[in-house]
């Protein structure tokens, strides 16, 4: 087993696209965030979980009612606490798993909430993607479809980039002046030593 190293920045910092630059370099990803998705939908513990705190209309049809689920926590501090107290511990332990099953260098987990949820500290190194806050709007907006006001509520929900800066062991930057390549590049080749 490798190194495990975290990667993770604020909506819209294009972390997915930086990882792809490693997936690129034959490092393997695990993307918290989809995993949750599917271990919402699969593992059994997090649906009797969800099922006993937010009600039988949390799935249709055996599969997470995601907009249900969404409109009740979203505007519930202490309900997205519960949510993620109920996944986070799960999704956690199932990337500590794999990464144990990698056989290269090192691994990366990609998590928007790595710094959030503590999982942090169960890895090696963790690298933060930062973007100007324009930037980020804008991305969001067209990948989402969103508002500037739905992107600037999700944005409030996380730590902002100086607080995630003071956890990061590294920086990549990408406000679309700034070259990736060598970035990921020196990264790459500072973990496989």
């Amino acid at each position: 087993m490798g190194l495990k190293i975290g990667i993770t920045g604020g909506i819209g910092s294009g972390k997915t696209f930086i990882c792809r630059l490693f997936e690129a370099l034959g490092i393997p990803v695990y993307n918290a965030d989809e995993e949750a998705k599917r271990l919402m939908n699969t593992d059994i513990r997090i649906k009797e979980k969800l099922i006993a705190q937010f009600g039988e209309s949390t799935y249709k049809d055996g599969l997470l009612d995601r907009a249900f689920l969404a409109n009740m926590v979203f505007s519930d501090k202490d309900k997205l606490e519960l949510l993620n107290g109920i996944v986070h511990p799960i999704v956690i332990q199932e990337a500590k798993d794999w990464a144990e099953r990698q056989t290269t260098r090192y691994s990366l987990k990609e998590a928007a909430l790595l710094f959030e949820s503590g999982s942090y500290k169960e890895l090696d190194y963790t690298i933060l993607v930062t973007a100007p806050m324009d930037i980020r709007i804008q991305r969001v907006i067209e990948r989402d479809g969103a508002t500037e006001q739905q992107v600037q509520e999700r944005m409030s929900k996380q730590l902002s980039d100086e607080e995630k800066l003071q956890l990061a062991d590294f920086v990549i930057v990408n406000d679309g002046i700034t070259p990736l390549l060598p970035q990921v590049w020196t990264l790459h080749q500072k973990f496989l030593k």
